[in-house]
């Protein structure tokens, strides 16, 4: 059966009777191997005076790969969306921003490092760590202004 893959790796251990199990925590691994059991057993127990329509297990196999393949695009999304806010807080390195702290209370200061191994880059101003998301606005320095 193709189209039924999952590219991410999880532990398994065996049974004592040979079979082997997931041990791990991969949700697209535990789908895949449900819906694989399912189509066994549903393939096991039919009546065989009256068996299942195979336009049926086509659809079902289509259906679950639609549904793959959907989580693996919002991985990818994701993936994107932290790439995309390191590159936005390394890029205000240098620039004056202001940003609202866990109090509520407004503040203006020059970024002068971006920490970049969190999902949410982290930005240093005036010796505090910021989070990207609390900043509110953004001021190039009026002598890059001209320059660029």
């Amino acid at each position: 059966m193709t189209g039924i893959t999952s590219a991410a790796t999880t532990p398994t251990t065996t049974r004592s009777d040979g079979t082997a199990f997931s041990t791990g925590t991969d949700r697209t691994a535990l789908d895949t191997s449900t819906f694989l059991k399912l189509l066994v057993a549903q393939l096991q127990y039919q009546d065989p005076s009256n068996p299942t329509d195979s336009s049926q297990f086509m659809a079902q196999t289509a259906q679950f790969t639609s549904v793959e393949k959907m989580g693996q695009l919002e991985t990818l999304t994701q993936k994107v969306l932290d790439a995309s806010n390191q590159q936005t807080g390394t890029a205000l390195v240098g620039k004056t921003v202001t940003y609202h702290d866990a109090s509520g209370t407004s503040h203006t200061g020059v970024v002068t490092a971006c920490t970049v191994g969190a999902q949410t880059p982290n930005l240093t101003i005036d010796g505090l760590e910021v989070e990207l998301t609390a900043v509110t606005s953004v001021v190039t320095p009026a002598s890059a202004a001209g320059t660029a």
